[in-house]
């Protein structure tokens, strides 16, 4: 029988699991075996979250064996340890050995890692990034994420916290963020504070994607919004750019479908905050939404946990 992979992504809002087979990815297929989503609700935690993505991996395994798990977990996580360091949106994940309790609950190896640095591996293997050496990953959803693909491997830096753009202060008079700093990237860029901003001055609750789609239909409060979130991660890029000088930045999440408007600004605003010799591209992810489950993949992969 073949061997069977799962693949987990705790995301900030939704958590999917996805299965494959080492025969399937050998044979160049992109395309999942069985697909599993749910959407957390909003009085969840880490309990609700843990208890549903076993469900899920065991419905997709059928009762079979498992041969390995990948993990992309969208928060902070100690790669040596297994171990999630906190969640920034869903409660009760303040270091949880996740990678042990996982392990015991499918007799497998397991592989956790930050949802970012999964999805740069992703794209690095699989997607936009498979004929560079370095890339920047970032995810600009319910947050704003970022992950390096150095030479074709990760680059967690000291206590894996590498990569950490959204927590990259733009405007240090600008508006509070959750981590307690002003004017950070996730603060201005990220979909639900973008819709806060935009719900004050319409009083009524909203979404990043509906920000987007009164940006399109020419709400002048909404491309204000947008176009700000959009220029603050634009500087962010550029000052990483500066910084590492990668050849690509990998872009994927929910906000990154929000059209030429943000795409042109973040292009734009990048290319004015690095040096003109620091050349670089800036390019949607290939993989889209699944880019941190096949980064899952690649993440055994580089562990050497299949082949």
């Amino acid at each position: 029988m073949d061997d069977l992979l799962l693949a987990f992504d705790f995301g900030g809002t939704k958590l999917t699991a996805a299965l494959t087979t080492i025969s399937h990815i050998a044979t160049g297929q992109r395309n999942w075996l069985g697909v599993r989503r749910v959407f957390s609700p909003e009085d969840g935690g880490a309990k609700y979250d843990i208890e549903t993505m076993i469900r899920l991996g065991r419905e997709l395994s059928g009762g079979r064996q498992v041969t390995a798990v990948g993990v992309s977990f969208g928060g902070p996580v100690d790669f040596v340890l297994g171990t999630v360091r906190l969640s920034h949106h869903v409660p009760g994940w303040e270091n949880t050995p996740l990678r042990a309790l996982l392990a015991a609950e499918f007799d497998a190896p397991v592989c956790v890692d930050n949802d970012a640095n999964v999805a740069a591996l992703g794209e690095h293997r699989f997607g936009a990034g498979q004929c560079c050496d370095s890339l920047m990953y970032i995810t600009v959803s319910t947050g704003v994420g970022g992950g390096w693909a150095l030479n074709g491997r990760s680059w967690r830096g000291h206590e894996g916290m590498a990569g950490e753009i959204g927590h990259t202060v733009v405007d240090p008079a600008g508006p509070l963020c959750l981590c307690g700093k002003r004017g950070c990237v996730e603060r201005l860029a990220s979909g639900p504070y973008m819709a806060q901003d935009w719900a004050r001055g319409v009083r009524k609750t909203a979404t990043g994607k509906m920000v987007a789609e009164m940006a399109a239909q020419g709400d002048e409060d909404a491309r204000r919004i947008l176009r700000r979130g959009a220029r603050a991660l634009g500087v962010g890029i550029g000052n990483a750019a500066n910084l590492i000088n990668p050849q690509l930045f990998v872009l994927g999440g929910g906000v990154t479908k929000s059209g030429d408007l943000w795409w042109d600004a973040v292009r734009q605003a990048a290319h004015e905050t690095a040096l003109p010799e620091v050349h670089f591209e800036i390019v949607p992810a290939r993989l889209g939404d699944d880019a941190p489950l096949w980064g899952a993949v690649a993440l055994l992969m580089a562990e050497g946990l299949i082949g």
